[in-house]
């Protein structure tokens, strides 16, 4: 008779371990060790992540009471509190950072779309805090009295997936992260009100990159020409040059200004780009779909574990952040290849509590039915976000 691996083994199937083990070989990560390898630690923090485990203690007694089947998941078997902490304490965070990034490219290469219609990528960059006790992460200091981390992504809105993410402590100011965006020309990058910094934003001109930022309601600047037909909800869409000292210095070309009015919300918006040729409407919609990275943030951390850390040093909460990462990204992999009709919340939800079954995946999802609901302007675009 056919022996069916256990679910967490199928999944794992699914990752290209080679390409982890050129990555550990590149940072020596398994120089003197015997048993709980790069490897095994990687597997029991994406397991945790997937089972939705709140602590260390709780994967660890789970683990335990499946002992038995460890080695078969992929993690060996000398999995313990102590050998687990040590290794997130000590092992270098690169090792799972640039696996993190080799994963996103995979899953970024399979979901590619083209909803919005644009030659270039769509990408939305903003941040969210994670709060910490500074007692207890001494080195993330934030305010007198309070710890903190900003985690900086820039989601390719298309495929849903981070392109890029950035870690730093909570006292860092947004803006300071677009320093550290890998930029492409021809892409377009949206922002919030928070990044509006003309020395940073000029830099992204320069590269011939495109941006849409919300702009401040203190916006100091001159029309120089204004567009006479206008669509719907346009209340303005003119040719600016900044008259500030210091917005002027840093930012002396051009920008367009549109000033638009959503009915939903019933209120009035301006953004800003660099961008010429797009209608005032399409400019209106990319900032719309800026939204999808707060909904990835509150994915994030609704349905993995980013906001209770299972270690206390910054070399381990980077690696429970870059395990979390490689597990979305392969939960988003396992959506496209096996072409499954549900969300990932779905699929989060069916694999937590299948993750030690001896079930076939096909069988797994073949009964479930989608219920997916549209977050993306498009209706054909494609969809994680469903809570």
């Amino acid at each position: 008779m056919y022996n069916v691996k256990y679910v967490f083994a199928q999944l794992v199937a699914f990752l290209n371990r080679s390409k982890f083990n050129r990555i550990v070989a590149k940072y020596g990560g398994d120089r003197y060790v015997k048993h709980f390898t790069c490897w095994n630690q990687l597997l029991a923090m994406m397991f945790g992540q997937l089972c939705n485990r709140s602590s260390l203690r709780d994967l660890i007694t789970i683990l335990d009471a499946h002992s038995n089947k460890c080695y078969h998941l992929g993690m060996g078997r000398n999995v313990s509190k102590t050998n687990l902490a040590y290794a997130n304490q000590n092992r270098d965070y690169r090792i799972f950072e640039e696996y993190a990034y080799y994963l996103v490219s995979e899953a970024r290469e399979k979901r590619k779309t083209n909803i919005f219609d644009l030659e270039g990528n769509v990408y939305a960059f903003d941040s969210t805090t994670i709060d910490l006790c500074l007692a207890v992460f001494w080195w993330a200091k934030f305010r007198k009295r309070k710890g903190g981390i900003k985690v900086h992504t820039l989601l390719d809105v298309e495929t849903q997936i981070p392109a890029f993410f950035h870690i730093t402590t909570a006292s860092v100011h947004d803006s300071k992260a677009m320093d550290v965006i890998p930029y492409e020309q021809g892409s377009y990058y949206i922002f919030d009100r928070g990044y509006n910094d003309f020395k940073r934003l000029y830099k992204i001109n320069c590269i011939e990159a495109y941006f849409v930022v919300r702009a401040k309601k203190n916006l100091q600047y001159k029309a120089v020409k204004w567009k006479r037909r206008l669509p719907n909800n346009v209340l303005s869409d003119a040719t600016i040059e900044l008259t500030g000292f210091y917005p002027k210095k840093h930012y002396p070309a051009h920008l367009r200004l549109i000033r638009y009015w959503d009915e939903e919300q019933n209120r009035e918006f301006m953004f800003l780009t660099n961008n010429f040729s797009l209608t005032s409407l399409q400019v209106a919609n990319l900032y719309k779909n800026r939204w999808q990275v707060e909904l990835f943030f509150k994915w994030l951390k609704q349905h993995l574990k980013i906001k209770k850390f299972w270690g206390t040093s910054e070399n381990a909460v980077r690696i429970q952040i870059y395990c979390a990462m490689c597990a979305y990204c392969l939960v988003a992999i396992v959506q496209h290849d096996m072409k499954l009709d549900c969300s990932t919340y779905e699929v989060l939800q069916i694999l937590g509590v299948s993750l030690t079954d001896t079930t076939h995946l096909v069988d797994l999802f073949d009964r479930t039915k989608s219920q997916n609901f549209n977050v993306l302007s498009d209706p054909n675009g494609p969809n994680l976000f469903n809570f």
